[in-house]
């Protein structure tokens, strides 16, 4: 879907679809009429936008042959959808039964995470509309933040002058422009947005971009009014948005909260915990209390305790709470915080 913003910009909205497992072309193109279709017609557009993901052996076997990728892009066309963003973050397997770090991997020193998004690009180029003005592709923060050393920065620096070199003579060959857009993630080597103009100092600006995750964003405590001015400074454009609340928890002590907060935890998906109790924390005071998963802190080998002093910080908690839907109290969402950051990012 497209909406004309005042300044005259298009913005493009567009349907994820990593939520639906697919690792195969024959059943990505079903989850077009299963999914995609209905959600069109639903709501009553002429065109859907979609947020595509494949995995890495889909996009191996599209970037090596033309004519699946024109095979899809037909099955776009005849069904009302197009395509002008990827997913690169999940490299397969994502909605596997146990997930948890797997997604991290492969990272940005390994040399199949830099092949895995050169292919995404090559595949976009052929799937964006004709009238797009360029596409982008979201990737993982660099990786794990454990273990991640001066000699593993460099590794992934070089990688992503490789895959700039890709974009720019992609561009030079097929007039598509496509920007990859660098994703913080709680627990990532880069966790929030002034870790990311840090460890993105000196990179190609013009095709390597962010891709600001509202959840992520509200789960490190960071005020989109600080944020994005943050990154413009340093020359990093926001090219993607994902829009999607976090779970915020006001008494974490209080047993009936604890109580609802343990159905969220899951062998499936990391569920990163962290807290700040400084009333205008914007992710700038170093490293945020918290736990790498909920279960741990609930009541791992190191539950998260209130601060020095006896304190009681609010928690958020990584895990995407859908915008038509609310959890029950004493349990809220960042809904609030999402709608600040989307006035940010698309007001005015």
């Amino acid at each position: 879907m497209r909406l004309l913003h005042a300044d005259g910009q298009t913005v493009h909205v567009a349907y994820c679809t990593n939520v639906h497992p697919g690792e195969d072309l024959d059943t990505i193109i079903g989850q077009l009429d299963r999914f995609a279709l209905p959600v069109r017609r639903h709501l009553g557009a002429d065109v859907l936008g979609l947020g595509l993901w494949l995995s890495s052996p889909v996009a191996r076997e599209l970037a090596g042959d033309p004519r699946q990728v024109d095979r899809l892009r037909a099955a776009l066309d005849a069904r009302g959808l197009e395509v002008v963003t990827l997913n690169g973050f999940p490299y397969r397997g994502f909605q596997e039964e146990v997930v948890k770090h797997r997604v991290y991997r492969p990272d940005w020193t390994e040399p199949a995470r830099l092949a895995y998004t050169t292919d995404l690009a090559d595949v976009l180029a052929r799937l964006l509309p004709d009238d797009a003005a360029r596409g982008s592709i979201s990737t993982l923060p660099l990786g794990w933040r454990h273990p991640w050393f001066g000699d593993r920065q460099v590794l992934a620096a070089e990688q992503f002058d490789r895959l700039a070199d890709h974009l720019h003579a992609l561009r030079d060959r097929t007039g598509r422009e496509i920007r990859v857009a660098v994703e913080p993630e709680p627990g990532c080597v880069i966790e929030t947005t002034t870790e990311l103009v840090e460890r993105m100092s000196g990179w190609d600006d013009e095709v390597l971009g962010v891709c600001l995750d509202l959840c992520h964003l509200a789960v490190g405590f960071e005020d989109a009014e600080v944020a994005v001015p943050r990154l413009a400074a340093a020359g990093r454009q926001v090219v993607k948005a994902q829009v999607s609340a976090a779970l915020h928890v006001e008494h974490p002590a209080d047993p009936a909260t604890r109580e609802a907060l343990a159905a969220f935890d899951e062998d499936r998906f990391l569920h990163q915990v962290r807290a700040c109790g400084a009333p205008d924390c914007d992710g700038t005071r170093g490293p945020l209390r918290g736990r790498d998963d909920l279960g741990d802190a609930l009541g791992g080998r190191r539950p998260l305790e209130p601060a020095p002093g006896g304190v009681e910080q609010p928690w958020r908690v990584h895990f995407h709470v859908p915008l038509g839907h609310a959890p029950e109290p004493p349990l809220a969402a960042t809904t609030s915080a999402l709608r600040d950051s989307l006035s940010v990012l698309v007001g005015g």
